[in-house]
């Protein structure tokens, strides 16, 4: 369906916004004035499944003829969409995982603070170790906590969490250094100092200690101003093109930055089009929005490249009277995949946009993360979309203003690794100023994003330049983690590749792996009777036996019939690593053969 020039301009401002955003709080205009100053996880062919009808009230809620003593919440009470919302990296198996740790622990006695550092899940929520509960019903597990394991620590290859126990990538240190001054001010003045931290570090604080003052205060709701202005010189440099700091809000993460977005620009019953695999984050959020998401396969026989006829059917696949598909999803590097795209590619999604009239999400995390930058180097679709806007002398040019375009960054990936500062941006291009208005409102009720994530942020767009004292440093340090994530990526996927049944692109970036597995019928028959999917079943049996916490490809959607893991490509000691899951993954194929 082509829409008219006419009737995309300020798409956004004549999308249904929720009445709800639009009253909320106080009238737009005083916060334009203020800010210049200071899924369910669920396969392709159910995505488009309507959410369930809630329940009638309870008869002894409050209000009722029934005054019965009773809870107020419970699972038919609350709303019902949360019941549809499902996370597969922090699921299942990593709560499984979990309680394995909590084995260990108890196992190890005196010795278990050391225990709980090398089992490498620290740094999870404890949800049901502590009482040893949560014993499976099939497979291989190890319910008792009296029980031994077959392993002596649990490999948390399940989520991109750099500093985690057990990971333990080193932070870099002038990041460290400022914050550490900035956390305790007094140190600035200290006679002692200089002999302690580089001047370009004490100096980097005080900076950012005059503009912020102390951390521990509120800040703007989009942020702090000079450090929004930063992140606008960094996107120019990258780009080469003007960014406007106004357009950019400072958040808690990207993944605040998504939710808050799709808050906003989302109406109940709205499609959204993602892709196959995803990271779980859109249909989750979606799920709790009781939006629907609209899948799209990218093709992994060549590299998980996007299609755009694969796109277009997806669209066609939907009747957008009843659905109607508001933005289009793309995540570039890739997660779960590890795939850069093409310009090329790029450059028709960007047309699509502007022909279907959608909300472009570009979701550009990994955007350091680039192992192969001679042949796959990264291109923000910012500047792509500028770009195209500015050849109008070409065959039917795409029309300036018009296509909408959301993008974010976050310093939890990347070399830096600051997963739990929680920092990111979003960057709003060619967006209503009205709908802006209405983002900031929604903002301002959370008050604003953590301060040392902004401060984070601010060194990620901002780092040591040659030839200053703390360069070289960091320098060295960024290289030694990029160069570790490659090496390990690069080894991982050739090892996967020589195994009987399994096959594995080789990752272009971001910090995964997604590895096919052809599941014998007796395995498919196995987890049929276990009432799992199989490559569930496939992770679930590689922890019970090895320790190593990996994802089941169905928690990001698969292409029907296909069975993949994912793993990161974090963990040192990589040859340990992947010798346990080649030992498994042969005593598995050998046992359902």
């Amino acid at each position: 369906m082509l829409l008219s020039t006419s009737t995309r301009i300020n798409h956004l401002s004549r999308i249904r916004l929720p009445s709800s955003i639009i009253a909320t709080i106080s009238t737009t205009s005083s916060y334009r004035s203020l800010s210049t100053n200071n899924p369910t996880t669920t396969s392709a062919n159910t995505m488009l499944t309507p959410p369930p009808t809630p329940k009638q009230p309870r008869s002894n809620l409050p209000g009722s003829n029934n005054t019965k003593p009773g809870r107020t919440l419970t699972l038919d009470t609350i709303h019902k969409s949360i019941l549809n919302v499902e996370y597969a990296v922090r699921g299942e198996l990593a709560i499984k995982a979990d309680k394995y740790t909590q084995m260990l622990k108890s196992q190890q006695g005196e010795q278990g603070e050391q225990g709980g550092k090398d089992s490498g899940l620290g740094g999870m929520e404890s949800r049901n170790g502590e009482k040893g509960e949560g014993k499976e019903k099939d497979g291989k597990d190890h319910g008792d906590l009296g029980e031994r394991l077959p392993f002596d620590k649990v490999v948390t290859a399940n989520i991109g969490n750099p500093q985690q126990r057990g990971l333990d990538q080193k932070p870099i240190t002038f990041w460290r250094q400022v914050i550490s001054l900035l956390e305790y001010p007094d140190l600035l003045s200290h006679p002692l100092t200089p002999q302690i931290y580089p001047v370009d570090t004490i100096e980097r604080a005080k900076k950012l200690y005059a503009e912020i003052g102390s951390v521990g205060a509120y800040t703007h709701s989009k942020g702090v101003k000079e450090i929004r202005e930063r992140v606008a010189k960094f996107i120019e440099r990258r780009d080469g093109f003007p960014s406007d700091p106004e357009h950019i809000f400072l958040t808690a993460g990207a993944s605040a930055g998504v939710s808050q977005w799709l808050n906003v620009a989302l109406s109940p019953g709205d499609g959204v089009l993602v892709p196959i695999p995803q990271y779980p984050l859109y249909t989750a959020t979606l799920a709790a929005l009781s939006c629907h998401p609209v899948p799209y396969q990218l093709q992994e026989s060549s590299g998980w490249s996007l299609s755009q006829p694969v796109l277009q059917a997806a669209i066609d696949s939907v009747d957008r009277d009843k659905t109607p598909i508001k933005a289009l999803v793309v995540i570039n590097p890739g997660n779960p995949t590890g795939g850069c795209l093409e310009e090329k590619d790029m450059r028709e999604i960007v047309r699509m946009c502007h022909d279907q009239g959608l909300v472009l999400m570009a979701d550009e995390v990994y955007q350091t993360n680039i192992y192969y930058p001679e042949t796959k180097p990264f291109v923000s679709f910012k500047k792509v979309l500028r770009t195209m806007e500015r050849e109008q002398d070409g065959e039917n040019p795409i029309t300036p203003g018009v296509i909408e375009l959301i993008s974010f960054h976050s310093l939890s990936k990347g070399v830096s690794g600051e997963c739990g500062r929680r920092g990111g941006y979003f960057e709003l291009v060619n967006i209503d100023e009205q709908v802006v208005d209405q983002i900031y409102k929604m903002a301002s009720i959370s008050l604003c994003p953590p301060v040392t994530g902004q401060v984070g942020v601010d060194l990620l767009v901002d780092p040591p330049k040659p030839g200053e004292p703390s360069y070289a440093q960091f320098e060295k340090e960024t290289n030694v983690t990029h160069q570790s994530l490659l090496d390990r990526s690069a080894y991982m996927s050739e090892k996967f590749n020589a195994l009987p049944g399994m096959s594995c692109q080789k990752a272009e970036g971001a910090m995964y792996l997604f590895p096919s597995i052809e599941m014998p019928d007796k395995a498919l028959k196995e987890a049929e009777k276990r009432g799992k999917p199989a490559d569930v079943m496939y992770a679930l049996d590689l922890l019970d036996a090895t320790g190593i916490c990996a994802v089941a490809g169905s928690g990001f959607g698969q292409k029907e019939g296909t069975y993949h893991l994912r793993v990161t490509a974090l963990c040192p000691g990589v040859e340990e690593y992947v010798g346990k899951i080649e030992e498994f993954h042969k005593d598995f194929m050998k046992r359902y053969a």
